[in-house]
């Protein structure tokens, strides 16, 4: 990149965003509480067993190609050498609060994507490029000063948010990159399709069939082909920030979906204890819709059993040969417990029986379609009274939690699962410890 040190500001690229992407974050923090595990490789896992996967490996232990999914017990072959240490989701939280905290005596937060990544607006001052590039040194340094000598990070700046996290990934660890307007074309033809945030595995299946398969291929595609192509509002959109453009719509912004899922531990390897975890799993999905001020028109129920290696149908990641089901239902516009556990017991209803379906060890419950706040429309089939009594009740039993504690008012119907789903770090959200 040319120095720009010495151009006048008015004549220099400009830059909105501001992306931070925390690196082998939770690993980073367990290297930062415990000096001794610093330049080594480690891998943070949810419980100590082969049989569970890595949700974070150091920097050392990628370089021997373990990586966030590797199984643990492929993480020690490829790795003979690693060292495994269990997560502790609340050091975690503590230090992502702390993180904010820093990066904000710098320049505001505007949106936090998840417990590794924020997003920060620039204005005025600071988005000529060589101001810019000062305030992402500065604030790199402010989080090594104030929160910790071991957790680096790497700093993307864009003319729009989608740029600046492209960006971010375009350097680690502890990588600084500006994607300018004079440079954006280039730089993006160097890129593969899986490198955008939203191209998945099914995308980018999905492209290749349209005979998209190189960067060069998407960007020649005008607006209208790529919103073909890409299906819906969401190639516009593409479409638009590809090129720097800072298109944005609101309306369309609002979380899609919450979930939530559970290895079951063997005591709950029941239908039983099945239905009760995914009753609480419900509960906690039902409280992060009020939350976040959101409406759910569709709950589905997943269940996956343990079966003969001979009837499986494949290996669940944890090695349990597994038969799965899952079925969805539409309900009207709701967030109140009541009515979302009146859908879990329909779908539970349905649930197969039979020798394949005895041995539950995974659930997990979605709720999508979420409409926001705004746009929620009144049921034409219950009464304002009625959804109004079941909201009321449950956003007391909510304030009562969150001042007492996550279990201190639940259902009846939740005993027995009281305390067998706890708290995971999920990378896309930062969850309340309350």
């Amino acid at each position: 990149m040319p120095d720009a040190s010495h151009v006048d500001p008015s004549k220099q690229p400009r830059l909105r965003w501001l992306f931070l992407d925390l690196n082998s974050y939770f690993a980073s923090v367990e290297q930062e509480l415990q000096p001794r595990l610093r330049n080594r490789p480690i891998a943070v896992v949810p419980v100590m067993a082969d049989t569970t996967c890595c949700i974070a490996a150091s920097y050392e232990a990628k370089a021997f190609g373990v990586r966030t999914g590797t199984q643990v017990g492929d993480a020690k072959r490829l790795c003979p050498g690693i060292e495994l240490v269990e997560a502790r989701h609340e050091m975690y939280v503590g230090y992502h609060n702390k993180i904010v905290e820093a990066v904000e005596s710098c320049v505001p937060v505007s949106s936090v994507m998840s417990i590794d990544e924020m997003a920060c607006s620039l204005l005025g001052r600071e988005q000529p490029l060589v101001a810019a590039l000062d305030l992402a040194r500065r604030v790199k340094e402010t989080i090594k000063r104030d929160v910790g000598s071991t957790l680096r990070c790497s700093v993307g700046l864009a003319p729009n948010r989608y740029l600046a996290k492209i960006a971010s990934d375009m350097e680690k660890p502890d990588g600084l990159v500006a994607l300018t307007p004079d440079i954006l074309k280039p730089a993006l033809k160097n890129l593969v399709l899986r490198d955008l945030p939203g191209v998945g595995a099914r995308m980018e299946k999905h492209l290749h069939a349209r005979s998209i398969r190189t960067m060069e291929q998407l960007l020649e595609l005008d607006r209208a082909a790529l919103s073909d192509v890409w299906g819906g509002v969401g190639g516009e959109k593409l479409w638009y920030w590809l090129r720097g453009e800072d298109f944005n719509d609101r309306e369309l912004e609002h979380q899609k979906s919450i979930s939530h899922s559970h290895m079951l531990p063997p005591e709950f390897r029941s239908r039983d204890g099945a239905y009760a975890i995914a009753h609480k799993l419900l509960h906690k999905a039902a409280m992060r819709l009020r939350r976040d001020r959101l409406w759910a028109t569709n709950i589905t129920l997943a269940v996956k059993f343990a079966v003969p290696k001979t009837q499986a149908k494949k290996l669940h990641y944890s090695g349990i040969p597994q038969s799965g089901w899952s079925h969805g239902m539409t309900v009207i516009e709701c967030q109140d417990n009541q009515t979302l556990v009146e859908a879990l017991c329909k779908l539970w209803a349905e649930l197969p029986v039979g020798e394949l379906y005895q041995k539950p060890f995974y659930v997990g419950v979605w709720l999508g379609n979420l409409v926001p706040d705004h746009l929620h429309t009144l049921s034409l089939f219950s009464s304002l009274e009625t959804e109004s009594r079941r909201t009321r009740l449950s956003t007391t039993m909510d304030a009562l939690n969150m001042k007492f504690g996550t279990d201190t008012l639940f259902p009846a119907s939740m005993l027995l699962a009281k305390a067998a789903a706890p708290t995971r770090i999920a990378f896309t959200s930062i969850p309340d410890l309350f």
